[in-house]
């Protein structure tokens, strides 16, 4: 399956929330993918040191997408081989329960309220939405060819799709769990962002080398920016000036700035970067090198990598940030 699209890595969706089990350190759960035909781990990092302070093992095999619920206290995993979306405890950090799901699950993303989790089932095209309250599928969304990433609005009232097949960008409300719009793209969209004001939301197109920007009020295309080659995770800065872009194929970060949509800045970091997570105070990005099995940290004041940390074998997604 990997062959046949790029991974995904929902760092639209990555932000600090409030403190969970173990301390009120910062941490983040980062998932590795490892071999697909086995269960693999999920990394967690304690932020304010920069170390691996546990693993969760055997989540599933192939764990992509990864998302946090606003109060801290679980963690959801796509499991792409076997359907399913793994829960974690992070007071314990480790496994309560999985939840039957569509075909290959890969983007996870969570409801600003924490009710809902919204899941993007690569293999049948659709979104499964999740109750938290009993963790069960309550709908499924039919959406384009090959979902891939998952978005929500800061008020809650979206969520944002991904179709690398279709080309197009689906339109979730809520209220009703249904496609109320579909957006042309580029080729191959893969990561998707809101802004914090939810104005605008951004879609990495893999095979054109581009970064799509869409007003949400129109739900049209309003620029398109020229990034690196085969980008996929991206992630907006709490301030909404900045989008970080993960661009796989040449090992760099593009940095666009919001008001000019132009990239102001190239970074190198490490081999076949995926998943992008920015800091809750946007001090900080973080980048999960899939293929050097490391994390690159830029200080977002200089856009310069100031650590290169180890996590575990082939990193990809990131999930929300645990603590202040």
């Amino acid at each position: 399956m990997r062959s046949l699209r790029p991974a995904l890595w929902l760092a639209g969706v990555v932000v600090f929330t409030g403190a969970a089990g173990a301390s009120a350190a910062p941490f983040a759960y980062i998932t590795n993918e490892g071999d697909p035909y086995v269960s693999n781990d999920v990394s967690v990092l304690d932020t304010a040191t920069n170390t691996v302070v546990a693993t969760v093992p055997a989540v599933g095999r192939y764990p992509e997408g990864v998302a946090v619920t606003p109060n801290g206290a679980y963690v959801y995993v796509g499991t792409e081989n076997d359907d399913s979306v793994t829960v974690i405890a992070t007071a314990t950090n480790t496994v309560v329960t999985k939840v039957p799901v569509g075909h290959s699950p890969v983007g996870v993303a969570v409801t600003p309220d924490g009710t809902r989790v919204y899941v993007a089932n690569f293999g049948e095209g659709t979104v499964s939405v999740i109750a938290t309250a009993t963790n069960t599928v309550v709908a499924r969304v039919p959406v384009g060819a090959g979902p891939v990433g998952v978005a929500v609005t800061p008020d809650g009232t979206r969520v944002y799709v991904t179709n690398i097949y279709s080309f197009n960008l689906s339109v979730i409300a809520t209220a009703t769990n249904t496609v109320v719009a579909n957006v042309m793209v580029g080729n191959d969209p893969a990561g998707v962002a809101v802004t914090p004001d939810g104005t605008r939301v951004y879609v990495t197109n893999y095979g054109d080398f581009t970064a799509s920007v869409i007003d949400t009020a129109s739900n049209m295309v309003v620029a398109l920016v020229p990034v690196g080659f085969a980008p996929e995770g991206l992630v907006v800065t709490p301030d909404g000036t900045r989008v970080y872009v993960a661009n796989k194929w040449d090992n760099t970060v593009s940095v666009i700035d919001t008001a000019t949509n132009t990239v102001v800045a190239t970074l190198p970091v490490g081999i076949s970067p995926d998943g992008v997570a920015v800091t809750r105070d946007g001090t900080h990005v973080y980048v999960a090198n899939n293929g050097s099995n490391s994390l690159s940290v830029i200080a977002t004041a200089t856009n310069t990598v100031v650590a290169t940390l180890p996590v575990g074998n082939h990193p990809v997604a990131f999930g929300n940030f645990i603590g202040p």
